[in-house]
């Protein structure tokens, strides 16, 4: 049982993930790559503060947050002048340079050692210790970032993303402001990528540059386009399967290495089987916000 707990806790951190991406790429046209970085931006920030203040969770996933915000707008000031691949290549540049620091400002994130004894959740005197808590506590996250999601596409806010997507010259024209729009929701989007780092920092209770690679970045991709770009349970049915996949493969006795490639393959074939095949995907994504 602590096991199928555990894999439900994973789920419910990928499933935050997929759908603070989803709200960039399904909804607003801007690809992204970085999500892996903000990912970690979140974790060390609460990581950190958790380290000097054990009994200050909330504070620390404050400050994760925060600081996920303020470092959005380096990502969110290059999509007020690029569109298309041009974005990619800035958020691939941004998770880039978010790994080359963590692995070599030692006083602050350990290097390659990373963090270790994270001490886990506190509320109010409560402390979360407990595989079933801790899928709860997901849970909840997962509930907050699907509501949050929910109002966000079915507001008038929503509706001005998906224009911006569709063209956003015609939106500037009829008297919106596409850069505003897109600072906002590429902030909203790291906020929520800084959420779901939080809490799998003191799940896992240790953190590492390599948690939050390019390969996680990529990882995410994979699950919206698996679940569905710009459906509204898309990214949690992508971000089960793929967080399942693994766990099939060990069932089914394919050896750990082994494994690991298939993996790879797998993902690599969705990248590119279902962006060929299926008319929502990450093509549709970028060639709407082309100039």
């Amino acid at each position: 049982m602590d096991y199928l707990l555990h894999i439900a806790a994973l789920i419910g951190v990928y499933a935050v993930l997929a759908i603070s991406l989803d709200l960039l790429v399904g909804h607003t046209g801007l690809l992204s790559v970085a999500q892996g970085a903000f990912f970690g931006i979140g974790a060390y920030s609460a990581a950190l503060v958790s380290l000097q203040a054990p009994r200050l969770f909330p504070l620390g996933v404050l400050v994760a947050i925060v600081a996920a915000i303020v470092l959005s707008l380096v990502v969110s000031a290059g999509s007020l002048r690029l569109r298309g691949e041009r974005f990619v290549l800035l958020t691939l540049a941004f998770q880039i340079l978010f790994v080359k620091v963590a692995m070599n400002w030692i006083s602050l994130t350990g290097g390659p050692s990373g963090v270790f004894s994270i001490p886990q959740p506190s509320l109010n005197g409560w402390t979360v210790k407990t595989p079933v808590a801790f899928a709860l506590l997901a849970a909840l996250m997962v509930a907050v970032g699907y509501a949050l999601m929910s109002r966000i596409v079915y507001s008038p806010f929503g509706r001005v993303l998906r224009a911006i997507r569709e063209d956003e010259t015609y939106t500037a024209a009829i008297g919106k402001n596409p850069r505003r729009y897109k600072i906002e929701v590429v902030m909203v989007s790291a906020s929520l990528a800084a959420l779901a780092g939080a809490f799998y920092a003191h799940y896992l209770t240790y953190i590492a540059p390599n948690n939050f690679d390019l390969g996680v970045s990529l990882l995410v991709v994979a699950m919206i386009i698996m679940g569905g770009v710009g459906t509204s349970s898309g990214p949690i049915i992508g971000a089960a399967t793929l967080v399942l996949l693994p766990e099939i493969l060990r069932f089914v006795g394919v050896p750990g290495p082994l494994a690991a490639n298939v993996r790879e393959v797998i993902y690599g074939g969705l990248l590119l089987g279902l962006t060929l095949l299926r008319p929502n995907t990450l093509i549709g994504a970028i060639g709407s916000s082309r100039e």
